[in-house]
């Protein structure tokens, strides 16, 4: 399936076996995670059409499943969850699940013990899981209830439904800002969005206790499915955007800039600016924008210059405006940015290119009328957002500069010479609390210098940053184009005499730098003031990781192991090995 959004429901729903089949039999391999879902109402129905979707992203669950309405029991004392050891614990709750609402004869203080008291229903439900079993937890918000005793005044009278299901969730809200590894499902949004009478069905609940309308199941599985993707880094990192009839109405070449639909003259011009301010507003998220569009050059600079319009050609890292297949210039548009094609989401009017492109396995969303443009791209949910950092706000202008530096390298003969140019500075130190969220993101992204494509969640690298059994390195590379953020990660687990490399990556952004050397050149130092004599490593061979699959033979390690699916060990001796980093000044 080029996409699966959007999705015909009842399709989906009638065909989830053979849709199961096909997505199994396309011989990806898969990331392997636990999910417990813990329930107050009944969610096999959920967790079925949930299975389908995280295989879509390359997820494959095991799932376990706490019996009807048994979710706090579960979580408080439940020896067969905490047996699962999941990765990940969902808790299906709803409006439903509120035990007691404000009466009519309450006061605003007994009203907000009430609510109080609700609240911490769940957060020692949320501390116990976390204290026991370290795993990242997804919680449903609530939507708001069916019926209003106080009509339009509920959502502002503190007795209201409306009012306390608000409070309530502002409640939810504070505990995710405090935690990092705790994340809100939005049902709330996602039951206005879909219609709250359509949300709920009173003969599905009364029945066989489906707190959400079984008709969307799909669109509740999608709307969860996209947080564990985000969270395991499967995220689109590229929008590549035709021009006509896409960005805006008309064809430059034929019709002029002057007759370009765009702007605030007609309604449109309105309709394409406000498509171009939701893809500017994409940028604040580390999204790259490119171009890709068969157009002369010239005119799509003009197009692009248009006094109305909301975009800029600075806006773009790469601007692919030629007669050559789209196709191939997504592919090498892929190459430019050193990341894989599948990286990219390609947004053009024209159903041929679509399909075209799509067949090389790339997003192509459907974009029929300019009108549904943002909703087809904003509820697809290619870039959700789990984790933020400072490096995502700066991804943008990274790219810009790495495309100074591959200017600036073409002028050089000698590659050294090129690399003392670049005067590159690198800060490379243990993790911190600081730049430990960065760090698990970078474990949940990088997957072609990756030696092992081990993924760590919030907790687990919480675990891995607490321990002394464990040598860890993040490294940062700065050159007088501007600072390239956290690009490196290492974590060794100490075992005896040796280090056991558990994780080495690095961002493709830096390949060819010597960043990798200057890694290991610390590395080697924190080990041997830790009295270590060895270092080995590990490379687990993936789709994508085969470009590092010599990098420790390039180290200078020995081979001591390989079975039949290419799993090799590797060791190296500390006693005479050489910092091999020359052209990095390491602090």
């Amino acid at each position: 399936m080029a996409n699966f959004y959007p999705f015909d429901r009842v399709e989906l729903t009638k065909k989830q076996k053979p849709i199961k089949r096909k997505l199994l039999s396309d011989g990806s391999k898969r990331i392997e995670k636990k999910i417990a879902v813990l329930g107050g109402s009944t969610t096999n129905g959920i967790v079925d059409m949930l299975e389908l979707f995280l295989l879509y992203y390359g997820i494959k669950a095991e799932f376990y499943q706490s019996e009807y309405d048994q979710y706090w029991q579960d979580a408080m004392f439940g020896a067969e969850l905490r047996e699962f050891q999941p990765d990940f614990v969902f808790i299906h709750t709803t409006s439903r699940n509120i035990t007691a609402f404000p009466e009519m004869s309450m006061n605003k203080e007994e009203a907000d013990g009430l609510l109080k008291k609700q609240l911490e229903h769940f957060t020692v439900m949320w501390d116990k899981l976390r204290e026991d079993l370290s795993c990242p937890i997804i919680q449903n918000n609530m939507e708001m209830p069916y019926w209003r005793l106080l009509g339009n005044k509920d959502c502002a009278d503190f007795h209201g439904r409306v009012n306390f299901v608000t409070r309530l969730n502002g409640g939810f809200y504070d505990y995710a800002a405090e935690h990092s590894d705790f994340y809100i499902h939005d049902i709330n949004y996602l039951s206005a969005s879909l219609g709250l009478e359509n949300f709920f069905d009173l003969r599905q609940w009364h029945m066989y206790k489906y707190a959400v309308a079984p008709k969307l199941f799909p669109d509740f599985a999608f709307s969860l499915a996209k947080i564990f993707a985000s969270l395991l880094g499967k995220n689109k990192k590229v929008l590549a955007l035709d021009l006509d009839n896409t960005l805006w109405g008309g064809v430059v070449g034929d019709d002029g800039v002057e007759n370009l639909a765009l702007g605030q003259e007609v309604p449109m011009g309105q309709a394409y600016c406000e498509f171009q301010s939701y893809i500017k507003a994409q940028k604040q998220l580390g999204v790259l924008l490119t171009v890709c569009s068969k157009n002369d050059r010239k005119n799509a600079i003009a197009g692009l210059e248009h006094p109305d319009g909301v975009l800029r050609p600075d806006d773009f890292t790469v601007i692919k405006a030629n007669w050559e297949p789209k196709s191939l210039n997504i592919q090498q548009t892929a190459k430019e940015l050193d990341l894989l094609p599948e990286s990219i989401v390609f947004v053009d009017d024209n159903p041929a290119e679509r399909a075209i492109v799509g067949d090389m396995g790339i997003e192509t969303p459907p974009m029929d009328i300019i009108e549904n443009y943002i909703k087809t791209l904003d509820k697809g949910g290619y870039f959700e957002v789990t984790n933020f950092s400072a490096d995502d706000l700066r991804r943008v202008e990274m790219y810009k500069q790495n495309a100074e530096r591959a200017a600036a390298q073409s002028s050089f003969k000698d590659y050294g010479e090129y690399l003392d140019f670049l005067e590159m500075k690198a800060v490379i130190e243990d993790f911190s609390p600081i730049n430990l969220a960065r760090v698990t993101q970078l474990t949940n992204k990088s997957n072609q210098f990756n030696l092992t494509t081990k993924r760590y969640s919030p907790a687990e690298m919480e675990k891995v940053y607490k321990s002394e059994d464990y040598i860890r390195l993040c490294g940062r590379l700065a050159d007088k184009y501007g600072d390239n953020g956290i690009v490196s990660v290492v974590i060794g687990e100490k075992q005896g005499g040796a280090l056991d490399i558990q994780l080495w990556l690095m961002s493709c952004r830096v390949l060819k730098r010597e960043m990798e050397f200057a890694m290991l050149d610390v590395l080697v130092q924190k080990a041997r003031e830790q009295g270590l004599t060895k270092l080995v490593g590990h490379y687990y061979p993936s789709p994508k990781n085969s470009m590092v699959k010599d990098l420790y033979m390039d180290f200078g390690f020995t081979k001591t192991e390989e079975d039949g699916d290419g799993n090799t060990r590797w060791e190296l001796s500390l006693d005479s090995y050489e910092n091999r980093t020359s052209h990095i000044e390491i602090n």
